[in-house]
């Protein structure tokens, strides 16, 4: 795909709904009693792989596009699967499942794509183990594919080393089939969504500090689920409207979750010219509509606690960057090396390749603002957050810039260009 400056943008888009909701919402309607209706749900592959897997152990899940029903079949339904579980892209599907699946009474077999099978899983596999899991790596290099022989757990107290959503989940999700209380304490406290729907899903969870505790359950009940839109996708379209001249973009409906605001925190630390105007939400899930106009930005220093609350927003933050004056630093961001690719490189090396002036580090990047983008080709390396935060450095540079493998986009937000591409002056 071939992008080129635009004039500006201006209007509202309303952004796809939530992926790490959309994910859990399938989880849990699963392994609840009664029929879970989830509103909004994310029509993006690595969500559409959560479903695909659940229906292979015997869920009905009816996709009607604009709403999803999920007939779960309570806390100890779920089948083994004759076939391999197939999560695609998606290390949620495979993190989060992982502890659902080493509690039950069949052996199961994870795999994804080849991005899925390079991604580390030794960090849900060493607290599971610690629990009584049988779980291991078919190729012994601690990723997928994963060997999972469900066994009874037992409750554990874990220090996570990392602030990561993904391991805490995994283990709560085992604790639910647990003998004694399972507990995860982290560094920072990572995105909270698993442990305001198990509330709402009638599990036994406390919250205290940076400690999330959950009781083992009897029995989890369906609830209707209405999915914000996802603050990670919103993340692009608020850097078009600041770094774009004559825009002004309103994002509608968007979760602004206290774990996950973070990009809000830094749009404000920059100087951006950013309305957050809250609206309803549901599932403890606060929501806003997000205004974001032609701004002049100053650079600042992104890193501590902040930082799981904006993981996935790091490649538009550093796009963000590179329209400010003076110097960003983005710091205590190693998790970025362990994404769909790893980050930093990729995002240090198109923005130069692009005429940023930009220098990666051990956990993070330096972005000194102000040099102007020119176009070039990016090698997006099959990530959905580079492409996308690629064509909004696209629009706002001179030439043309080709982006390779920006399909990519449609892992979570499949109608991408052609929202971008209606708000363009």
């Amino acid at each position: 795909m071939k992008l080129t400056r635009v004039k500006g943008f201006k209007g509202e888009v309303t952004v796809p709904g939530d992926k790490s909701i959309s994910h859990r919402s399938i989880m849990l309607g699963s392994l609840a009693k009664g029929d879970t209706e989830v509103y909004g749900f994310l029509q993006g592959a690595d969500c559409l792989s959560s479903i695909d897997c659940f229906s292979k152990m015997g869920v009905e899940i009816e996709n009607k596009g604009d709403m999803v029903i999920i007939h779960g079949r309570g806390l100890h339904g779920l089948k083994a699967s004759s076939d391999t579980l197939d999560v695609g892209n998606s290390g949620t599907t495979t993190r989060l499942m992982s502890g659902i699946l080493a509690a039950q009474q069949f052996t199961s077999r994870v795999n994804g794509d080849a991005s899925i099978q390079k991604r580390p899983m030794k960090r849900i596999m060493t607290p599971l183990s610690m629990m009584g899991a049988d779980i291991t790596s078919e190729l012994s290099n601690d990723c997928a594919p994963l060997i999972i022989n469900g066994k009874q757990l037992k409750g554990i107290h874990y220090d996570s080393p990392v602030a990561s959503a993904q391991v805490k989940s995994a283990v709560l999700f085992a604790g639910l089939y647990a003998e004694g209380e399972t507990s995860v304490t982290e560094p920072a406290v990572s995105r909270n969504h698993t442990e305001l729907m198990f509330e709402e899903f009638g599990v036994d969870i406390k919250c205290q500090g940076k400690t999330a505790t959950v009781k083992p359950a009897k029995e989890l009940y369906a609830k209707k689920v209405v999915v914000p839109g996802d603050i990670s996708s919103a993340a692009y379209f608020m850097v078009a409207g600041a770094i774009t001249p004559n825009s002004q973009i309103t994002i509608k409906n968007v979760g602004i979750n206290p774990t996950r605001d973070g990009i809000v925190r830094v749009f404000e630390m920059m100087g951006a010219d950013i309305q957050v105007e809250k609206t309803s939400g549901d599932i403890g899930e606060p929501t806003a509509d997000i205004t974001v106009s032609t701004s002049n930005l100053k650079g600042c220093v992104i890193g501590g606690d902040i930082i799981p609350t904006l993981i996935d927003e790091i490649p538009a933050i550093a796009i963000l960057a590179c329209f400010a004056e003076g110097e960003t630093v983005i710091k205590d961001a190693q998790e970025l090396k362990v994404k769909e690719s790893n980050r930093i490189d990729v995002m240090v090396n198109n923005l130069k390749a692009m005429g940023a002036d930009i220098e990666a580090t051990d956990d993070g990047m330096i972005i000194r603002g102000g040099k102007q983008l020119h176009g070039a080709v990016i090698d997006s390396k099959l990530d959905h957050r580079i492409a996308m935060s690629f064509a909004v450095a696209a629009m706002n540079a001179d030439g043309d810039t080709e982006i390779i493998g920006s399909e990519c986009v449609d892992i979570s937000y499949p109608k991408f260009y052609d929202d971008i591409n209606k708000l363009k002056m």
